[in-house]
């Protein structure tokens, strides 16, 4: 059994995995800072305190009198549709800055290609060169 587990972890799709799920972690601290400290106060500032929609409810007894979602909660039953929204902006928020970025790191590869295709090609080497001429010169005797 033990073998058997090596020979799972050692594969080379294991691997991969494993180092795309680590990246991803980083990679998502990296949109969440983008987002939470670099747009979102932005958007505050633009729309006056951000979209923070958290204590948007509909009471759904009698019971509930309360302004905000927690107190709400505690009295009866709510249909909190407040983070919901919130969330969902946010999702989008950060669905359109991820866009933006993989649009950037394409560019940015389609211009190395470009890059790599306008470079000349090396010249082939010294030992490939001589056993051309000597192929050439065995094709003129034959």
């Amino acid at each position: 059994m033990l073998n058997e587990f090596k020979e799972f972890i050692a594969r080379g799709n294991v691997m991969d995995l494993a180092v795309g799920v680590i990246i991803g972690a980083a990679f998502s601290k990296i949109v969440t800072s983008i987002v939470e400290d670099l747009v979102m106060p932005i958007v505050g500032a633009l729309t006056g305190g951000g979209f923070d929609f958290s204590n948007y409810f509909l009471p759904l007894s009698a019971n509930v009198t309360a302004t905000s979602l927690a107190a709400a909660r505690q009295q009866g039953a709510v249909f909190a549709y407040g983070n919901f929204i919130t969330v969902l902006i946010n999702f989008l928020i950060l669905a359109w800055i991820i866009f933006l970025m993989i649009k950037a790191v394409n560019r940015m590869r389609a211009s190395l290609e470009k890059q790599k295709q306008a470079a000349p090609a090396a010249p082939p080497p010294q030992d490939v060169l001589l056993l051309s001429e000597i192929r050439d010169l065995l094709k003129q005797r034959a």
